[in-house]
């Protein structure tokens, strides 16, 4: 179709993300500690899901700054946790939420949550050969494989017996929203087949260190990116390849006091830890920047250098 971009009057096509190919974000949990009201602390984590669905971000990683704190009956929440569970709970189709999230103090102002609206958040009318789904509990009458919520007026038939109340993405026989049966796929699958962004993964770590360390792919981040107003600026920047991208956010005294609160750390300076350190917002207008802002400022400084757009 013609369109306004572009010398030629097209509009440019955005190719699908080669297989294997990913960008991880990394935030302390501490960011919602100095919001006042559970409602804020909320609002803020929900509306840094829409910034990771936003710029197509693959996994996020929650980590902790400093030693563990006792979060127990009567105490404060624990930071960490309560942002990683919004995320979870963001990214989860709104129709497999009560299935997969029992009720939880952390969930109270969920309501304040502004969709997602990913891709994989299909309605039920919707044409769409993929979908994630939920296992549930009732067996088939056949007595084989295993019934899948999938958002559709009925549940579908799955070959394979899996274990109950865990989700499942799950390639249909058809695109049709009257599809009866399918298959049990890597939730990398309708990516890696279609183009289409299918959600992020949330993962909790213990420490700044297992960020690095504890890597969802098998050979860790092969570039990994910090944020400072210490670093280069992004302007002058280009990203060499890669296939598993990390860049890391610090909370509110920056990657300066997550390096600081991790003993097993060794580095002076936390710009020893990353292949780069850059500088997203040269020139800032403010003297801080909060996370949620950072996040948004350097997908966005980032997206031209990024190989699928």
């Amino acid at each position: 179709e013609e369109g306004e971009g572009g010398a030629g009057g097209g509009v440019a096509q955005r190719r699908p993300r080669p297989a294997g190919y990913t960008v991880s974000v990394a935030l302390p949990g501490s960011i919602v500690d100095n919001m006042q009201t559970l409602e804020l602390k909320t609002y803020v984590a929900g509306e840094i899901a829409r910034g990771l669905a936003l710029f197509h971000v693959d996994e996020v990683v929650v980590f902790r700054e400093g030693a563990p704190k006792a979060h127990g009956r009567g105490k404060k929440l624990d930071p960490d946790v309560f942002l990683a569970r919004i995320l979870q709970y963001q990214e989860c189709p709104a129709y497999l939420r009560r299935k997969l999230f029992p009720m939880h103090p952390d969930l109270r102002f969920a309501g304040l949550l502004n969709p997602l609206l990913a891709p994989h958040h299909v309605k039920e009318r919707e044409a769409s050969l993929y979908r994630e789904g939920a296992v549930l509990r009732h067996q088939p009458a056949s007595g084989k494989g295993c019934l899948v919520e999938v958002g559709l007026r009925n549940p579908v038939l799955l070959d394979k017996a899996l274990k109950p109340d865990v989700r499942v993405t799950v390639r249909l026989e058809s695109a049709s929203c009257h599809a009866k049966t399918g298959v049990a796929v890597p939730p990398t699958e309708p990516r890696e087949k279609t183009g289409k962004y299918w959600g992020y993964m949330v993962r909790l770590a213990e420490s700044f260190q297992q960020v690095f360390t504890e890597s969802t792919y098998k050979d860790g981040y092969d570039l990994t990116v910090g944020t400072s107003e210490r670093g280069t600026s992004v302007d002058e920047t280009a990203l060499p390849r890669f296939r598993h991208l990390l860049i890391v956010f610090g909370g509110l005294d920056g990657l300066e006091a997550s390096l600081e609160g991790d003993e097993q750390l060794t580095a002076s300076d936390p710009s020893e830890l990353f292949d780069m350190y850059l500088n997203t917002c040269p020139n800032q207008g403010s003297s801080t920047i909060r996370t949620e802002e950072a996040l948004l400022i350097t997908m966005s400084a980032l997206r031209p250098k990024l190989l699928w757009f």
